[in-house]
């Protein structure tokens, strides 16, 4: 049961803390919709998503009215495209039409985003699933809340460096085709690596083919609550810093249980996972930056930032375990420039570099993420970083990604404005020297020796 005093310490959370359910998220299989025919096939996508998820945002805003626990997106994430669209589509503008339905079932439902724009293809392509890949600059550009998700390599089957080198492309077209808006289709185009079937976070959700026909995952956040726990501690040892985390997190992820129920029981929808990651906002105090700078780093990028990133990467995910049985998705500390104030200014001071956050990603969620890089930046260096984020994920046997922005026409020393929880982000060099005959080999990396375990 919960006591009045976790009753209390949860509304502080919340009014002072900054501490909010980031997502409830609605996966919903498509795999019952495919069709030869494509007009069926969008008329079957649009029903199933509009009748299976009509209630969704009433849901959410009826949980945050009853509990006062601000739920800041409805989202919904559906079966990869590709997979659903291959018997139909056999043009780029076939998978197109998809995306425009997609959006018009959103907006019908009155979620933020829908995610699953998505082709799967860590040991190849098919034809569908290229398809779908060069279509992502222009579905991307005609519509307002579909994520578009690619996954190119996992630890099982190696590195599609064929798909990679698609991608460094696909970035750059969207990047183009969205300039007015100042590159802003890259903000919702992830690149993966080991990607989760069960991930409720934007760009990169997805609902899984191993999912069941609908399901709900939430995800919770809180970096400014576990900033303030840490206030506390200031100066004690290692051990009260641990366990300073591991409590706060169980606090948070138990929040998250609470509404994950709560929608699951008011939809008649299974409970998938909770995601306890750390998503930071561009508000003051809601930062993982912040959170390091606590720890005791003058700024991150400083010398023994990615130890301090592996320690709180490691203790909120022991202390969320503990709160809840089915813990998923992602699950640790996101690292987004443009989203996080603490890391634009670190970039800002010069404390915080490209190949730093590379290096962080080796012990954290996710990859390197939200990052604004100069419009004149190359498809082969595109490609480049994404091989050596997909790599991290591979060896390592983890989730990695990039979500990387070349903002036409802006360089480095400039800054660009995405509004909301996107935020805003300085313009980040790369490295000079090119990749070009790496990233030009055909074939796929293979899977790491460890790999091999059955």
């Amino acid at each position: 049961m919960i006591n009045m005093f976790e009753v209390n310490e949860t509304n502080k959370m919340i009014e002072q803390e900054n501490l909010d359910v980031r997502t409830i998220t609605l996966g919903i299989s498509l795999l019952d919709c495919i069709d030869a025919d494509l007009d069926r096939l969008n008329e079957k996508i649009y029903k199933k998503i509009t009748e299976t998820a009509r209630d969704l945002v009433k849901t959410g805003e009826h949980i945050e009215s009853k509990y006062g626990i601000p739920i800041v997106n409805k989202r919904i994430s559906v079966t990869p495209i590709a997979l659903v669209g291959s018997a139909a589509c056999h043009t780029t503008d076939d998978f197109v039409t998809i995306a425009r339905t997609l959006d018009r079932a959103a907006k019908t439902v009155g979620v933020n985003f829908i995610g699953g724009y998505s082709a799967l293809v860590s040991k190849g392509m098919t034809t569908g699933d290229e398809l779908l890949i060069r279509s992502i600059p222009d579905a991307l550009a005609c519509t307002e809340r579909v994520c578009s998700s690619v996954n190119v390599g996992s630890t099982k089957c190696g590195i599609d460096m064929d798909a990679v080198r698609l991608m460094g492309e696909i970035v750059l077209q969207t990047a183009d085709r969205t300039k007015e808006k100042d590159s802003l289709g890259c903000a919702k185009l992830v690149v993966f690596c080991n990607a989760p079937d069960d991930n409720p976070f934007m760009a990169g959700a997805f609902h899984g083919v191993t999912e069941a026909d609908a399901i709900i995952n939430v995800g919770v956040s809180g970096p400014g609550v576990v900033k303030t726990a840490l206030e506390k501690v200031r100066g004690e040892s290692f051990e009260v810093l641990c366990e300073t985390i591991k409590k706060t997190a169980f606090k948070i992820t138990r929040v998250g249980q609470l509404v994950a129920k709560e929608a699951s029981r008011m939809l008649g929808i299974p409970f998938g996972i909770i995601d306890l990651s750390l998503a930071p906002t561009p508000a003051i105090g809601d930062s993982v930056a912040d959170i390091l700078k606590e720890i005791g780093l003058e700024q991150p990028g400083a010398p023994g930032t990615t130890a301090a990133l592996a320690l709180l990467n490691d203790q909120v995910k022991k202390g969320g375990i503990m709160a809840s049985s089915y813990v998923g998705g992602l699950s640790g500390a996101f690292i987004p420039v443009s989203e996080d104030q603490g890391m634009i200014d670190a970039v800002t001071a010069g404390a915080l570099t490209l190949e730093k956050l590379e290096a962080m990603t080796c012990v954290c969620s996710v990859g390197l993420d939200m990052i604004a890089v100069p419009g004149s930046t190359s498809k082969e260096t595109l490609a480049g970083i994404i091989a050596d984020e997909m790599a991290i994920g591979m060896i390592n046997q983890k989730t990695t990604a990039v979500r990387i922005i070349p903002v036409i026409g802006k360089d480095v020393g400039e800054t660009v404005e995405f509004g909301g929880l996107l935020g805003y982000a300085p313009i980040m060099p790369v490295n000079r020297f090119g990749c070009e005959a790496f990233v030009k080999r055909e074939g796929r990396i293979p899977a790491p020796i460890h790999s091999f375990k059955n």
